[in-house]
């Protein structure tokens, strides 16, 4: 955890957003920044991310490429285990795409670095995941090169004087990698910034049943104040963001720092937005990986028919509706960026494209979440945390129409069918259409109803008395 000195913060911080107004130029919204983390002349902003997936790589690549050219002024590193091997195929595959680039041809030859992917595509050596990520190259989103990067594989070496901590860390390596980073915390006297783009939830039982969102795992792993935690989420399919497809995201947490980060955020393509409900992003962040898996079973199912899709969108927006009034009183509503972000991701995405593979029978629930090329499916360990939390009789809610107390999860049918096929396995994916064609299945605007009459509010669902 941060030392004794926890309740120190960065003294240049005033008021929120007092400074940051009228940064526009690049470098002006670099040195805004600095001002008010309080670094003098020669002492970088140092930003690390942790964690080299697609996501989370991108974020760092472009950070790079706008303010990389800075090198007096800021530090970006990103930190990635070491000694992932790249099989054959892959090596084969990637030198067919630095071949197809001209840019980065030139630039991999300039940097004496080509000759190294010619002998891996012969067989002649082994690269590793590290090796090809400071040349621009995530294993997880090899047709999308990025630009060179920094890359540590000694996490202490990485973090331990870090302003600015990216976690781009799948949700079920989260705890464990920021209770190791708390380790070379322990004397520092400044209070780091985290901004996590991790999606997914924990379950726990006790004392009662409640959830534990990413950025509450770094508070309870780290000690860091959640007004230091932020939260950054949207519609972010991270190749498309990378080639400069128009994006935008919200930037969420207490408004210290969640105002002067969007501004620093901020791109022409990339428009960032502050966001004070920190809850209801980070919660409908894991839920729509949680549907997503259910969205590309019924377009592989149904030969992508977009009417069977658009019926599954509605049930399934009512659920997540339904599950995030458990859990704030006032929640967000599903609007703007909130809503593109599970558009795009039951759209678009690892969950939607593994709901296909499992439909078309070329992976099985079986093979585990894990996969070769795309990394964590992190919709399936919500799918299970959701299921086992929303199932708890102390969750009791009265059934609208029976008139007699129910799990919350009875009241979510789609939620219910994605566990029996994901988890239990007691079902084929076949069984989501059976879900979605019920003639018993209510209209979803009953659920959005029942769930904003507040009757349904638990508290105790985010560890409150």
């Amino acid at each position: 955890m941060v030392g004794s000195i926890m309740g120190v913060v960065h003294n240049a911080y005033t008021n929120g957003s007092v400074g940051v107004q009228n940064c526009n130029g690049v470098e002006e919204k670099l040195d805004c920044l600095r001002r008010l983390i309080g670094k003098g002349d020669g002492d970088p902003l140092r930003i690390v991310s942790v964690g080299a997936g697609a996501w989370g790589s991108v974020f760092a690549a472009l950070l790079q490429d706008t303010y990389g050219q800075f090198r007096d002024k800021i530090q970006i590193r990103i930190w990635r285990r070491a000694g992932r091997a790249v099989d054959r195929a892959t090596a084969e595959h990637l030198f067919e795409v630095i071949n197809s680039r001209e840019d980065v041809l030139r630039r991999l030859i300039r940097r004496c670095a080509y000759l190294k992917y010619v002998e891996a595509r012969l067989g002649d050596r082994t690269l590793f995941a590290d090796e090809i990520l400071k040349d621009g190259f995530c294993l997880n989103m090899i047709e999308t090169p990025l630009c060179p990067l920094k890359v540590v594989t000694n996490l202490q070496e990485a973090v331990w004087d870090a302003d600015i901590v990216v976690n781009g860390l799948p949700s079920t390596e989260t705890r464990e990698i920021f209770e190791e980073i708390s380790k070379y915390w322990k004397e520092r006297i400044t209070v780091p910034i985290i901004i996590s783009l991790s999606k997914g939830i924990e379950a726990a039982l006790e004392p009662v049943p409640h959830i534990i969102t990413p950025t509450k795992m770094i508070n309870q792993a780290t000690r860091v104040p959640m007004e230091n935690i932020l939260y950054l989420g949207g519609p972010n399919i991270a190749s498309e963001i990378y080639n400069k497809e128009y994006a935008n995201a919200r930037i969420c947490g207490a408004e210290k720092w969640r105002k002067p980060l969007a501004k620093f955020l901020r791109q022409p393509h990339f428009i960032v937005w502050d966001n004070s409900d920190l809850v209801t992003h980070e919660v409908m962040g894991g839920l729509k990986n949680v549907y997503a898996i259910g969205a590309g079973m019924v377009a592989a199912l149904t030969n992508e028919s977009a009417t069977s899709k658009s019926v599954y969108f509605a049930h399934c927006t009512s659920e997540m509706i339904f599950i995030t009034h458990l859990l704030a009183e006032e929640p967000e509503k599903l609007a703007g960026p909130l809503l593109a972000d599970t558009y795009v991701t039951l759209l678009k995405g690892r969950n939607a494209w593994y709901g296909q593979m499992l439909a078309k029978g070329q992976l099985r629930p079986d093979m585990g979440d894990s996969i070769s090329g795309k990394g964590m499916i992190q919709g399936v360990s919500a799918v299970e945390a959701f299921f086992e939390l929303l199932s708890q009789s102390s969750l009791n809610v009265l059934h609208p129409e029976e008139n007699k107390p129910v799990a919350p999860v009875e009241l979510c049918p789609i939620l219910k069918t994605l566990y029996k096929i994901l988890i239990s396995r007691e079902q084929s994916s076949q069984a989501i259409l059976k879900a979605l064609r019920d003639e018993n299945l209510n209209d979803p605007r009953e659920r959005i109803e029942i769930a904003q009459s507040h009757v349904f509010y638990k508290p105790s669902l985010l560890g409150q008395p």
